[in-house]
């Protein structure tokens, strides 16, 4: 899944690509992935005729906020990907399940194999009542924060560190990737407890978490074997060659050449050193 890193560079590109752009016509297919919609009338009514003037993120949601009072929300999900396409006449992507067309020329495509990603429409003075919006906690890369807040937060629970910093409703966006990457920066185990950190450990995690969710939109973000996250033009991301521990079991640690070991925890994939991670 995208997580923080991705989310924000599609938005870098759609803030270039697609801001002060109207919107000509919307296709369709299917409503999976317009759930939220009676009906895919009522999804294409709302955005037909609109410009584009703005794109935020929440988390690892996309807001592309429309003339009048309504915001486009855009989620994708486990495999989603939004591509452009300069022209109509090119060719288009299996599982493309929405084409946006603009007056201008080119369009806007959200392709998804999985379909757990969507896309619905609201209007902007309803989005706190959007549950998964609403419940989002503090963002990593754009709140300004000190790391004594940070430690005052995460030292106030009881929680080991993996499962707490992948917490949405704690920080926004971190998933399995950064995560295990983030705890290995700050040589930290994903099992110690949050409150049994010291103040120097506290520190340490912070800045690594700033740190490599920075380099990873630096570098575009990661694009695992599959290459399920591409940025708006197709491309995969670079930050996977940057990665110190995660899916790199059985490896040497680049900072003490221990072996990185794999356990599966919470159904989830875990990577760390546990020479250096303590």
């Amino acid at each position: 899944m995208p997580e923080l890193p991705e989310v924000e560079v599609v938005r870098r590109d759609l803030d270039r690509e697609i801001v002060g752009k109207r919107i000509k016509a919307v296709e369709v297919d299917g409503m999976r992935s317009v759930r939220r919609h009676h009906n895919r009338k009522q999804f294409i009514a709302r955005l037909e005729g609109k410009k584009i003037t703005g794109v935020e993120r929440r988390g690892k949601y996309l807001l592309c906020r429309l003339e009048g009072n309504d915001v486009l929300v855009i989620h994708l999900g486990m495999s989603g990907q939004l591509l452009r396409a300069k022209t109509a006449r090119e060719a288009r992507s299996k599982h493309t399940h929405i084409v946006v067309t603009f007056t201008q020329g080119g369009q806007l495509r959200f392709v998804d194999p999985r379909t757990f990603g969507e896309m619905f429409v609201t209007e902007a003075d309803s989005l706190n009542k959007v549950s998964e919006l609403n419940h989002l906690g503090l963002d990593p890369l754009e709140t300004a924060m000190s790391w004594e807040h940070f430690g005052q937060l995460i030292s106030q629970r009881h929680a080991k560190l993996k499962p707490l910093l992948m917490d949405q409703k704690l920080l926004a966006g971190i998933g399995n990737i950064y995560s295990d990457e983030i705890l290995w920066g700050a040589g930290l185990r994903w099992d110690r407890m949050s409150d049994s950190l010291s103040s120097q450990e506290i520190r340490r995690l912070y800045r690594a978490m700033v740190e490599i969710l920075q380099d990873a939109v630096k570098y575009r973000g990661s694009s695992l074997a599959d290459e399920q996250y591409v940025d708006l033009f197709g491309r995969p991301g670079d930050y996977q060659h940057h990665h110190k521990v995660y899916a790199r079991d059985g490896e040497y640690c680049r900072r003490c050449r221990h072996l990185i070991r794999r356990e599966r925890v919470g159904g989830r994939s875990t990577f760390f050193c546990e020479a250096c991670q303590v």
